[in-house]
């Protein structure tokens, strides 16, 4: 389908095959966090570091949309909780493909936490989704996560099971946990037809989180989707650059920070 081609050469790298996406959707689950108060200032620090994407609810895009500035690929986020819910885990859809269309979207996203209690609605949720993305040729997101009681949330096969998941449902991209073992990550890369980009996860130091990220590309990840370990340092724009060129020019984590002896 060529709509949702095009569309997803404006939210990846074409010549990479890889993605620098920069989720923003956390003030619905958290509130008024830090870097999260001043919309147009982060989008714009997040755009001129060279991310490929953003994602965004469908109530900050206007707010979010600088009409000038470095051009950044915007995904619409579909699904929400917040943490003051008994249970944050439990997401629903806010939003429609549609209504991200006419929003000016490039991609559409959605969360599903395998192991939930309420894992089978998000899941039927998730199938719907996929039907409408398919109609409007829009590229579809699946961030998809090990969740629940008694659950590791890094094991391989979990992490695995989430991605196999979201390919059969008909994600054009995932975004999944990283394993932390490059090997384990590389077979479960190796057995997904689709790119698997890793969570950033709680923050991290830039080396790091850089070299995290250098790992799990060299294991096969298609680069990264990352919120708060982006937009809360405190020169935003300067580490999504070193994340651009870790994931785009395979510069090591040291170089890309300019600390190299």
């Amino acid at each position: 389908m060529i709509g949702k081609e095009i569309r997803l050469e404006r939210i990846m790298n074409r010549n990479t095959g890889r993605s620098v996406i920069i989720p923003m959707d956390h003030g619905f689950t958290m509130g008024q966090i830090e870097g999260l108060r001043n919309m147009p200032e982060t989008v714009n620090a997040v755009s001129e570091g060279g991310a490929n994407a953003i994602v965004l609810h469908k109530g900050m895009v206007k707010g979010g949309h600088r009409k000038s500035g470095k051009d950044i690929g915007l995904i619409v986020h579909l699904s929400a909780s917040t943490s003051l819910n008994p249970d944050p885990n439990d997401k629903v859809l806010v939003c429609t493909v549609e209504e991200a269309v006419a929003l000016g979207a490039d991609g559409i996203s959605i969360h599903i936490n395998l192991g939930a209690p309420n894992e089978s609605r998000m899941i039927e949720s998730a199938g719907e989704v996929v039907r409408d993305c398919n109609r409007w040729g829009m590229p579809l997101l699946i961030m998809i996560y090990p969740r629940g009681k008694g659950i590791d949330p890094v094991s391989p096969q979990a992490v695995g099971h989430c991605v196999r998941v979201a390919e059969e449902l008909g994600a054009d991209l995932i975004k999944t946990n990283y394993t932390g073992d490059p090997a384990s990550f590389r077979q479960i890369t190796a057995a997904c037809s689709v790119p698997v980009l890793i969570a950033g996860g709680e923050k991290g130091g830039d080396l790091e989180t850089l070299t995290t990220i250098r790992d799990a590309v060299d294991a096969g990840a298609a680069g990264v989707c990352m919120g708060r370990n982006a937009f809360q340092r405190h020169d935003t724009a300067r580490f999504v650059a070193a994340v651009c060129r870790v994931v785009h020019e395979g510069v090591s984590p040291t170089e890309a920070l300019g600390t190299e002896q």
